[in-house]
């Protein structure tokens, strides 16, 4: 592979990775879970201490190991190889390709604003109905299978994205810096606005009131929480240790993809540097921003709202329509124009979110076939354009199946749990590298080791205990998605072994 990219590059996929649609929705689920707007802004704060945490843990393994396919790499070499292929394997079937899937399919839903025609309602060939089926807390199906305008345009978008990262890595990623200025610019206007002239009197006194009395309502020790246990289960109450831990299914993953800069390694100039530093500025002005945005919601929008409200302010963040919420404080700030603003604002976020994770997951697919993990085809790059061509296509491929499948909704909603586990893992493996390879150069050394890694664990840890009790349908279907690839990685690895007796006895 070519190593042609710079650290404004690094830093810009990084970026465009993390930012999505995410916090333009997510926080109207947080905001009805917490009903404090402490707790509202908390939940944005553990997110960032933790994905901070993790990042700089990553920058040592992406400095010791600057090769494609990052995080499986880093699995593989500490924990083993069936570890890097159940994170391999994951990612194929869900994580890259299912994020892929509903942020292109995003992106068909947002230029309906601007084209009508352009919807998920409308059909050009529906296959059929899928009807829910309960499985005691979970509940599979529910969805529409066939091709609807809004994800064949989703389908044009994975495909174009595929077609154009052919092309060398620094075509991608010159699409990647453009956009990524472009929605960096766009989140900072967004706040500056909420700072600025959307604020108002209103959401101030619902959100801070006087002496911030407003602002600490529900958030105290002995405040209890409602959370609905399963999908359509009993209703508990809960402290705030839990229901902050509940919320972190939206704020972690809308901040998640930041490590796919690590899939890119083999391609970065200097990467013991470049890579740890990206890390590092990336995630850093992300999780600002994403906290910075949080804050202006609360001053343009009242937390609590009324899902029969008539206006955007009566229904305030917690029932924003659609939980669009960015959209919401536009509407407040310029009236109906608002909403086309922001819809041009995430067309803009999710096209450049499409294209570093396409850019970056075909990496992974290369370095699993390289292992003899995948099929072998994956595993060679363009003659002359030194990109893993076989691996954009497949990855396109699959990533349109789950557009037209309906699927990739549930799926994502699956495996949060998944990627949280790999994140734990793959912080276990850099205890397990301090033993098994002390000597091994560390250009960089993950800051506040041990504690931090240690106490990245805790919280995750802690995160997943709470999910599989109170979301165990977020949790169990993940994980059996993960453990369906141990007979996978038996087939492929004996496939591998096969192959290379076959050649040795020639």
């Amino acid at each position: 592979m070519v190593q042609s990219l710079g650290l404004f590059s690094s830093t810009a996929i990084v970026v465009g990775s993390m930012i999505g649609s995410g916090i333009f929705l997510v926080d109207a689920e947080i905001g009805r879970t917490t009903d404090s707007p402490a707790l509202f802004l908390g939940a944005w704060v553990i997110t960032a201490i933790m994905t901070m945490i993790c990042a700089l843990s990553y920058g040592e393994l992406a400095a010791m190991m600057p090769k494609a396919g990052g995080q499986y790499v880093y699995l593989r070499e500490s924990l083993g190889p069936l570890c890097g292929f159940l994170y391999g394997w994951t990612l194929f079937l869900v994580i890259q390709t299912g994020t892929i899937a509903a942020i292109a399919v995003g992106f068909g839903k947002f230029l309906g604003v601007f084209f009508p025609g352009i919807s998920s309602t409308h059909w050009l060939w529906h296959i059929a109905h899928v009807p829910p089926v309960h499985l005691g807390p979970m509940v599979l199906g529910n969805m529409e299978i066939g091709v609807s305008t809004a994800n064949l345009v989703g389908i044009a978008v994975v495909f174009l994205l595929a077609f154009v990262n052919i092309f060398g890595v620094l075509l991608g990623s010159l699409i990647q810096n453009v956009f990524t200025t472009a929605k960096g610019i766009s989140l900072a206007a967004l706040i500056v606005l909420g700072f600025t002239i959307g604020r108002n009197d209103t959401a101030w006194m619902a959100n801070f009131g006087s002496g911030l009395s407003a602002f600490w309502r529900n958030a105290g020790w002995s405040s209890l929480h409602p959370v609905q246990v399963g999908a359509g289960g009993p209703t508990v109450l809960v402290n705030l240790l839990i229901v902050l831990a509940v919320v972190q299914v939206g704020s972690l993953f809308s901040a998640d993809a930041w490590n796919n800069i690590t899939f890119t390694a083999g391609e970065v100039k200097n990467p013991k540097r470049n890579i740890p530093l990206s890390l590092v500025l990336g995630t850093g002005f992300v999780l600002t921003a994403f906290l910075l945005a949080s804050v202006a919601y609360l001053l343009v929008l009242p937390l609590h709202g009324d899902p029969n409200g008539t206006t955007v302010l009566a229904r305030g963040i917690q029932y924003a329509a659609e939980d669009r919420v960015g959209t919401a404080t536009l509407e407040q700030i310029f009236g109906s124009a608002g909403a086309s603003l922001m819809a041009g604002a995430i067309l803009v976020s999710t096209f450049g979110c499409a294209n570093g994770m396409t850019m970056a997951g075909a990496r992974v697919y290369y370095a699993m076939s390289q292992d003899g993990l995948f099929f072998k085809a994956v595993g060679k790059l363009h003659p002359k354009y030194k990109t893993p061509i076989a691996g954009l296509i497949v990855q396109a491929i699959w990533t349109a199946v789950l557009c037209i499948s309906g699927s990739y909704g549930q799926l994502l909603d699956y495996i949060i749990f998944a990627v949280l586990l790999f994140y734990i893992l793959t912080i276990v493996g850099l205890f397990v590298l301090r033993v098994k390879k002390p000597n091994e150069p560390r250009p960089y050394k993950a800051l506040g080791y041990p504690v931090l890694p240690a106490l990245y664990i805790v919280m995750a840890g802690w995160i997943c205990v709470v999910l599989l009790r109170y979301k165990p349908q977020y949790t169990w279907p993940g994980l059996i998605i993960v453990l369906l690839g141990i007979p996978v990685y038996l087939f492929w690895s004996r496939r591998s072994a096969g192959q290379i007796q076959s050649e040795n006895n020639r």
